[in-house]
């Protein structure tokens, strides 16, 4: 018989292990408490023998999350409220343990009463009262209750950097010495209990919504959205988006507290990240909005944070053209083409400037190749030579290809989305409108560093389905020639050279996403085969405009 949500947590044996373990957890607090205020061998060696009795009700909730109900008929809501009651009971036991740690230092302590000269009564009573909290906050899915655990690690940071600040002041008159550094490595548990209590709320809140959220971005939710922090978990539906390489916190936020469901405000995306990161995109949205007015989506909020932002985007509604390519939406795929070639031609014609640019692509490649070599240390490797037969390293081949850019540079600038991703551009096919996000590197450059995004965006995708494949493969020689077409036209002769320089980056940066051996050995290759076959046409001391890319490198 299949069972529900909620029928997973009625076993009587979790329940009992789940009150049982927040109970002992519970005494070890307490015991080491008045361990401190007074030496009691009685009450440490119950410590010490509780210590075992905790680790055993953690591996039986451990058993009965992963072993005895993980079955295929657990439906995801099943799955994640047995994640969460794992990290709960994982964070109760090192709780437990961390109460052992400070007992072990209570004897370097010379004499005991030496600590009470700092007041710590306020660090337990607050570790008491987030412990206390722990059943019903997961038993009843409190999301609020959830936070307030949560922020139990807030008043436990404040308490360990105020005792921390007085002990290092006294540490440097040389006076009691062994006495503070101990009376310090105790104040680190309790801050350490701090760190647990967050993962068990964060648990909580997990359980709750069905998400992976961190406490300091629902804060910046709340912030961004306007909402009181007492009740406003309650009126979010969040779905985290995953598989980004942006670096940034993104997640699609439904606000049910509103009652209009066309308001824009209702559905959209929370971005969150480093500040000089989200100030970029904040400054490409609205570049894009005087050029294009709603091509990019709508900024509702921008809050800082320290060196941190957030930011709430309006929700584009429509297909990427990644999800489209994927699809047997023939009909979608050619509307969505059509309608990002007009988009980028009228872009490309209204903001070209007859400013030469060079888009540096080896540049772009060296900076990146620290990360690359460790996705891939077999890139990082020397010449290779048989009889009087040489191969050039990776590491010369980029070298050379460096000198060789420095005189190539694109005839005229125009605006550039930064990053043409396949997943970066939206197709609406309703309104038959185009639209861009994240946007965070816009600028004026040559456009031959967004077609060679775009065309790498399409042969990185793993995908290997022939009647698929077919299609992606058409449609990259579609925009190469797309490309080659608008050179033609502007008198721009050495697009294809550009375009070799702007591939062979892109496809060796994109090997640090990818780990199938023969995937990652066709991009590295191709990208070698164009850097070497650059370095012979430099040799030559042929003009560039002779030198002519073959579509085969970018048909998989």
């Amino acid at each position: 018989m299949k069972k529900n949500s909620s029928q997973i947590l009625s076993s009587r044996e979790i329940q009992n292990n789940l009150q049982f373990i927040i109970l002992e957890v519970s005494k070890q607090v307490e015991d080491t408490h008045q361990c401190l205020n007074k030496f009691n061998d009685r009450i440490i060696e119950k410590i010490y023998s509780r210590e075992d009795y905790i680790d055993n009700l953690k591996s039986l909730i451990e058993k009965e999350c992963f072993y005895n109900r993980f079955s295929s008929d657990l439906s995801k809501r099943e799955l994640d409220i047995a994640r969460s009651l794992y990290i709960i009971a994982n964070n109760l036991e090192r709780i437990a343990d961390f109460t052992v740690n400070i007992i072990r230092q209570i004897e370097y302590l010379n004499p005991l009463k030496f600590i009470h000269r700092f007041d710590y009564q306020e660090a337990f009573d607050e570790i008491l009262e987030g412990l206390g909290s722990v059943k019903t906050a997961f038993s009843q899915r409190d999301m609020n209750l959830g936070l307030k655990i949560c922020r139990t690690e807030y008043s436990l940071d404040r308490f360990f950097a105020k005792n921390i600040k007085v002990i290092l002041e006294q540490l440097s008159t040389g006076k009691e010495a062994g006495n503070l550094v101990t009376t310090l490595f105790i104040f680190r548990y309790l801050e350490r209990m701090g760190d647990s209590l967050l993962n068990i709320g964060e648990a909580v809140i997990f359980a709750a919504i069905g998400e992976r959220i961190k406490i300091h971005q629902i804060e910046s939710i709340e912030d961004s959205m306007g909402q009181d922090s007492t009740d406003a978990l309650t009126d979010f539906s969040i779905e985290n988006i995953l598989g980004t390489k942006s670096g940034c916190k993104i997640s699609h936020i439904q606000n049910n507290s509103r009652k209009n469901a066309e308001d824009p405000e209702r559905n959209v995306i929370f971005k969150e990240g480093k500040e000089s990161k989200l100030n970029k995109e904040r400054d490409g949205i609205e570049t894009w909005e005087k050029l294009k007015p709603g091509l990019p989506p709508k900024i509702f909020s921008f809050i800082k944070n320290g060196t941190n932002a957030s930011m709430l985007l309006e929700f584009i509604s429509g297909d990427t053209i990644q999800s489209v390519l994927l699809t047997n939406e023939n009909k979608l795929l050619k509307e969505g083409v059509t309608a990002l070639k007009a988009l980028l031609l009228d872009v490309w014609q209204e903001t070209k400037t007859i400013d030469p640019v060079n888009a540096k692509f080896m540049k772009q490649l060296d900076s990146r190749m620290k990360d690359i070599y460790k996705a891939h240390p077999e890139f990082n490797e020397e010449v290779l030579q048989i009889g009087s037969i040489k191969s050039s390293s990776l590491k010369d081949l980029i070298k050379n290809a460096q000198t060789i850019e420095k005189n190539l540079s694109a005839p005229f600038s125009v605006q550039i989305h930064g990053d043409l991703n396949l997943d970066n551009i939206i197709y609406n096919a309703d309104l038959k409108e185009i639209h861009f996000i994240d946007l965070h590197r816009t600028t004026q450059q040559d456009y031959v560093q967004d077609l060679s995004v775009f065309l790498t965006s399409i042969f990185r995708l793993p995908v290997f389905v022939a009647r698929i494949r077919d299609r992606m493969n058409r449609l990259a020689l579609e925009f190469l020639n797309f490309g080659r077409a608008f050179a033609a036209n502007n008198n721009d002769s050495t697009y294809d050279v550009r375009m070799a320089l702007g591939l062979s980056r892109s496809l060796i940066t994109s090997t640090r996403f990818e780990f199938e051996a023969k995937f990652v050995d066709a991009m590295y290759h191709r990208a070698l085969f164009l850097l070497e076959k650059l370095t012979h046409h430099h040799k030559s001391q042929r003009p560039w405009s002779e030198f002519k890319l073959s579509n085969d490198i970018i048909v998989y």
